[in-house]
């Protein structure tokens, strides 16, 4: 028998999703915008998807993206077996609640709330990616402080998912390359 591909396992999980569950999924798969399009998984089955999923993100991340989608849309019990799949086809894989690295971003909230000074703009493009609603976007920028804000970054937008820190990041390092280069450093 021919050995597992990333491909294989995620079709493996998305085959065994309830219509209703994979329905979320592709919903969910819509709603990062990062590169899949509606009309390559709009009505389409758990094959066409993953082969979607695959050409866009590689077999090197696809399971990744899949363990995140799949906790979004509260499928644990999926996401748990897709790790498990992952790990017994061998995998470098570490998705799931308790194998997650901590992210750039938690690792360094001291130093991002002590250091970030560009907070105006970095606000404005949270709220332009949806990270943020427009009574959040208000409360934070009411705040006294670039400190106090960060913090209320902190305690609101960015426990939401990775994906949110993951958008927090990609605009840190174009405001504020500088200091990331510097905390890549330690």
């Amino acid at each position: 028998m021919a050995p597992k591909t990333p491909k294989k396992v995620l079709r493996d999980i998305l085959e065994d999703l309830k219509d209703a569950n994979f329905q979320k999924f592709r919903d969910e798969l819509l709603e990062r915008k990062d590169g899949v399009k509606t009309s390559q998984v709009e009505g389409k089955g758990f094959l066409d998807v993953a082969d979607v999923m695959v050409s866009v993100y590689t077999e090197k991340k696809v399971l990744l993206v899949a363990d995140e989608i799949l906790r979004e849309i509260r499928c644990h019990g999926a996401a748990d077996e897709l790790a498990e799949a992952a790990k017994k086809a061998g995998f470098p894989y570490q998705g799931g609640a308790s194998g997650e690295e901590e992210h750039f971003v938690d690792q360094h909230m001291v130093e991002l709330v002590q250091s970030v000074t560009s907070i105006a703009p970095i606000l404005d493009k949270l709220l332009k990616a949806k990270i943020m609603q427009d009574e959040t976007y208000d409360e934070i920028s009411a705040l006294p402080t670039c400190q106090a804000k960060m913090r209320a970054l902190y305690r609101g937008p960015l426990k939401a998912s990775k994906r949110c820190k993951d958008v927090f990041y990609e605009i840190l390092e174009e405001l504020e390359p500088f200091l990331i280069k510097d905390l890549m450093g330690k």
